[in-house]
């Protein structure tokens, strides 16, 4: 197979001049402001939050403390301290099912379910010290069904964790169906905000959700190694990480109050910083209005792929259920190489195979090749849509040849 010939990557102040459809991984770019406020603040302002009395330390505090408060506002979270922040969603996970799940304990999840959440859960199991049921999707589109959760409950179930949205399909699931089952049993619900935090209208009281785990880096706009974890009064958690908090110094174990209880060791301060930057972008952009042009392009990308011959296409018609990542796969070549292609010849990021959700590709029949991902994000046009669909078209086209 032939292709045009890779062309150079120049160097902008944005980085490689691609067209960017991998915003499901990470957010590529961030608002202005983001980069802008770290830069300020790690030259004037980052001193250790917290732990002095001069005022640095203190404004340092200040900062991250309205961190905090906006993630409160955009979650409906009542009290912004339960707020905890952390490496990552894959960090905050961890925290969550561990400091949860103790010997005896039976726990559900579903087979959508990335690795940050299966490995845990798998070892908890492997190990013996928890019995696990993973829900199976109910349709081609890749739903769960509420009613399944229902039938899986024990008398020692614990923990009910799931994704908000699949990270490779992009299908919203139904969590406040599930969320309302699950406190009905007395049970808790950690919710995987990787995919929808900063898109999708999340309130932690409405749907019943005790733990929410996100990632900083993606659809909040934030840096990379940051995200946070909601802990509400219904859960209490074991801390896996013990030390210095500037709070109650004099007490041989760690805190109990909230955040300083899973909060050990100095914060990533910087990116807590540039993480609230891009919270605020969406409150003053308008989450709403986001969601809906993050719509659209689903809407271009999906309608464009299934126009083509030799297409497949996975996830929901549903434009209501439906997020960034868009997967699908060409007939005759393989993902990886068509990701491969995208990239050096048409200068558009994209991934390819298994997303670290392998039992979500055996649902849907792309194990273990896996899938080509497109995922655009509120920075993307309609011009970058347009452009992918002639690549990929381009691509189908050379493969018949």
């Amino acid at each position: 197979m032939t292709m045009p010939k890779p062309r150079r990557f120049i160097l902008n102040t944005l980085g490689f001049n691609v067209i960017y459809l991998d915003n499901a991984a990470t957010s590529f770019p961030k608002p202005p402001r983001v980069y802008e406020r770290m830069n300020e603040f790690l030259r004037n302002e980052a001193a250790n939050p917290g732990r002095s009395g001069h005022r640095l330390s203190v404004n340092a505090e200040a900062q991250i403390a309205q961190a905090r408060n906006v993630l409160a506002k955009l979650f409906h979270v009542r009290d912004s301290k339960r707020i905890v922040f952390t490496l990552n969603c894959t960090d905050s996970l961890n925290i969550g099912i561990k400091g949860v799940l103790g010997d005896g304990n039976h726990a559900i999840t579903t087979v959508l379910e990335h690795n940050s959440v299966l490995r845990p859960l798998n070892a908890l199991e492997s190990s013996g010290k928890i019995t696990l049921t993973k829900i199976q999707v109910s349709s081609e589109e890749g739903f769960v069904r509420p009613s399944d959760f229902e039938k899986a409950f024990r008398k020692n179930t614990k923990l009910v964790v799931m994704t908000h949205a699949s990270n490779v399909t992009g299908v919203v699931q139904p969590i406040g169906e599930i969320g309302k089952i699950v406190r009905g049993h007395g049970a808790l619900f950690l919710v995987d905000a990787a995919q929808t935090a900063g898109v999708l209208d999340i309130d932690v009281e409405r749907d019943n959700i005790d733990l929410l785990a996100f990632p900083g880096h993606k659809a909040l706009y934030g840096p990379p190694g940051t995200g946070g974890l909601y802990v509400g009064t219904r859960a209490e958690l074991i801390p896996w990480r013990e030390g210095g908090t500037g709070f109650d110094s004099q007490s041989p174990l760690q805190p109990r109050e909230f955040p300083f209880a899973l909060e050990g060791g100095t914060p990533n301060s910087v990116g807590i910083v540039g993480l609230r930057e891009g919270v605020e972008f969406i409150v003053q952009e308008g989450r709403e209005k986001i969601e809906q042009h993050e719509r659209s392009l689903i809407q271009k990308l999906r309608a464009g792929l299934e126009n083509l011959s030799g297409v497949t296409l996975y996830g929901t018609d549903d434009e209501t259920k439906w997020t960034a990542p868009v997967s699908f796969v060409l007939d005759g070549i393989e993902p990886q190489e068509v990701s491969l292609i995208l990239d050096e010849s048409f200068d558009i990021a994209s991934r390819a195979g298994l997303h670290c959700a392998p039992l979500a590709h055996e649902s849907i029949g792309t194990y273990p090749q896996g899938t080509i991902r497109l995922s655009p994000s509120y920075f993307n046009t309609e011009s970058d849509i347009e452009k992918a669909l002639k690549a990929i078209c381009e691509i189908q086209s050379q493969v018949r040849s």
